[in-house]
């Protein structure tokens, strides 16, 4: 079973992106959803995703903390950004965390889900 944390708080942008994953991946997932970057970082460890997927405009935490803050040696997902910013100096930032397969535009769709998950 695939294990899928995803990290917004727009729980709308979560719904919309675990129906999608949930309908176009052939495994079965299992999703762990957090409206806080805090929360999930706190609980992440115990979880082991194979794929995460991180907003970075959130309070408390932003997703770029999140990063900051994360210990790759202690957990092998592959964190995908996924936000509704088109920013290049946010698609330039992402590029230099290691631990960033790729940073995708809100909403996710099927082409990027075939080309994560196959």
């Amino acid at each position: 079973m695939l294990t899928i944390v995803l990290i917004d708080d727009d729980p709308i942008s979560t719904f919309v992106t675990e129906k999608l994953i949930s309908k176009n991946v052939k495994q079965p997932c299992q999703f762990f959803k957090y409206q806080s970057a805090k929360t999930a970082l706190n609980e992440i460890y115990q979880i082991r995703p194979n794929y995460l997927f991180l907003d970075l405009n959130m309070p408390e935490m932003t997703g770029w903390d999140f990063l900051d803050n994360f210990d790759s040696q202690k957990n092998e997902a592959e964190i995908y950004i996924l936000s509704s910013s088109v920013d290049e100096r946010d698609i330039n930032k992402a590029s230099k965390y290691q631990v960033v397969k790729d940073y995708l535009s809100k909403p996710l769709i099927k082409k990027y889900i075939k080309s994560i998950f196959n």
